[in-house]
């Protein structure tokens, strides 16, 4: 007989089988002996009360064995004499929609202006350690995508846009912790997730596909209204029927690509602000309200909303034990975002602050046109460059400073390597945003008692939540509504916000992009 029973235990119960085991059979009403395994289907902490408890979802199997599901890869069949599809950028869209592909038995050909997981580590230390930044190859491009680098959070909202336990099983068939399968907010780690990647790429490979690095995507040729082929910046012509973009929220020449030839694009609302570090030891404290974490509790996280005349303020990408990163695409610009390691054992926790913004905001940019958006995170991002000191170094205030509009004297060192500069976050950020994060932070120290203290460091900006660009496309066959066999997928289309949604949409783009050469 096998039952589903609902926990909820003190941590240090939900740590130890035995005594899962005795409050199952008590719950259930079985005798202890009877159960012959327990198996954890869902797992989160609930912190709302003073004593922190840990619900579970369990599957006990009462006088019946149990046989642990054998989580394997699809049989993925060779497709390298295969009709091709060509797949411009290697994120979790892309590889994910390369898969998909093979799956179905065409052949994918990822085509990604950055360099392979490993080799993008020398990048990532350039700009960290000598403040030169790749525009190819950097915490937003490369393989694997910004998420590589940058965290490997697996939580979403998107229940419906499609099969979350597929992308997550395949993940574990790929390498990762049968873990993101429980807990509500799954995470790989920036430490991990680079192996994993590596062995999708070696997948693709040895099924056929080909995946292209230091291959940038130069112009898209057309025929009419229909997609024929695409240049490469090295001059190399790749014909093909079906093109997936899949380049990230951060690929601007792609969207002025898609602007100069008249494809059309359209301004996307985002959301814009700082970045905030405080030490892990004071969000545990005000989370868990405790003075010391327990063993068994993970280092606490936060997530905050508040409204401020008119405008969502709120925590994005929040990282508990994490660093802060610097993620410019480009010289001339800063642009900070954070990540941790999969035990999340570093002394800080950091997390985005941003304000919602509407298309409204963008109208002094309005002659830019779709790229208004665009323009106006360059604006933000090259005046921290600029009030920084013209490096990596970010412009950075203390907290409490920041919300009384004060120059900081002193700064402590952040773990943020290239370094911040003490300056006035209003001469970086637009007056709106300034102010409503200043109003923002206090109302949030309301709510989070402690988080207001001078300790902690506003870092500026935040600025890549997500793409300033939408693709339309249409709704049933995910085509481009203009341009026949151009599927504008992911993050940088428009129609993601993360892991997750992005493989998500990378598989349906796929799906659909298939069917559609059956019928041709």
């Amino acid at each position: 007989m096998q039952l589903s029973i609902q926990l909820q235990v003190a941590p240090e119960v939900a740590a130890d089988q035995q005594a899962v085991r005795r409050t199952v059979a008590q719950k259930a009403g079985v005798a202890l002996n009877s159960i012959h395994y327990i198996e954890i289907v869902k797992r989160s902490i609930d912190a709302r009360k003073r004593a922190v408890k840990i619900n579970l979802t369990v599957k006990i199997f009462v006088e019946e064995d149990y046989t642990a599901p054998n989580i394997e890869l699809p049989n993925y069949p060779n497709v390298d004499n295969k009709e091709p599809v060509v797949i411009i950028g290697a994120g979790p869209a892309g590889l994910f929609a390369a898969l998909k592909c093979i799956e179905l038995g065409k052949k994918p050909i990822v085509v990604e202006r950055g360099k392979d997981v490993k080799a993008r580590r020398r990048d990532l230390k350039a700009i960290n350690i000598d403040h030169i930044v790749n525009e190819d190859s950097n915490y937003c491009f490369g393989e694997g995508g910004a998420g590589t680098y940058s965290d490997g959070k697996l939580y979403t909202r998107s229940k419906k846009r499609g099969d979350v336990n597929r992308i997550l099983e395949l993940l574990v068939g790929f390498g990762a912790t049968k873990d993101i399968m429980i807990d509500a907010h799954p995470h790989i780690g920036t430490n991990k997730l680079p192996a994993i990647i590596q062995k999708i790429r070696e997948c693709i490979i040895a099924n056929g596909g080909e995946v292209l690095f230091n291959t940038k995507l130069e112009d898209i040729e057309l025929k009419g209204n229909e997609v024929c082929g695409i240049i490469t910046a090295s001059g190399d012509s790749i014909k093909t029927k079906k093109l997936i973009l899949a380049t990230g929220h951060s690929a601007r020449d792609i969207f002025e690509l898609l602007h100069r030839k008249k494809i059309q694009i359209e301004a996307k609302p985002f959301a814009l602000g700082v970045r905030v570090e405080h030490s892990q030891l004071l969000i545990d404290q005000i989370q868990y309200s405790c003075q010391t974490r327990s063993k068994y509790l993970p280092p606490s996280p936060y997530s905050i909303v508040k409204q401020v005349n008119g405008r969502g303020v709120y925590s994005f990408c929040m990282c508990p034990g994490g660093v802060i990163a610097p993620c410019a695409t480009s010289p001339g610009e800063i642009v900070t975002n954070g990540w941790s390691p999969s035990k999340r054992d570093q002394p800080t926790a950091n997390s985005g602050i941003v304000v919602s913004l509407s298309l409204n905001d963008f109208k002094p940019f309005e002659k830019f046109g779709p790229l208004a958006g665009v323009e106006f995170q360059k604006q933000v991002e090259q005046s921290a460059w600029r009030v920084g000191g013209q490096t990596q170094r970010a412009p950075a205030q203390r907290l409490v400073d920041f919300t009384q509009g004060k120059l900081s004297k002193d700064l402590p060192v952040t773990s943020y390597k290239p370094g911040i500069t003490s300056a006035k976050l209003e001469d970086v950020l637009p007056g709106f945003i300034n102010t409503t994060l200043q109003k923002g932070f206090v109302e949030f120290g309301k709510t989070m008692k402690g988080f207001m203290t001078n300790e902690a460091v506003v870092h500026a900006p935040e600025s890549r939540t997500s793409s300033p660009v939408r693709i339309p496309r249409d709704a049933e066959s995910l085509e481009h509504i203009q341009i026949k066999g151009l599927y504008p997928c992911g993050e940088g289309a428009g129609y993601a916000g993360g892991i997750i949604s992005a493989a998500i949409d990378g598989e349906k783009c796929a799906e659909k992009c298939v069917a559609a050469m059956r019928k041709d």
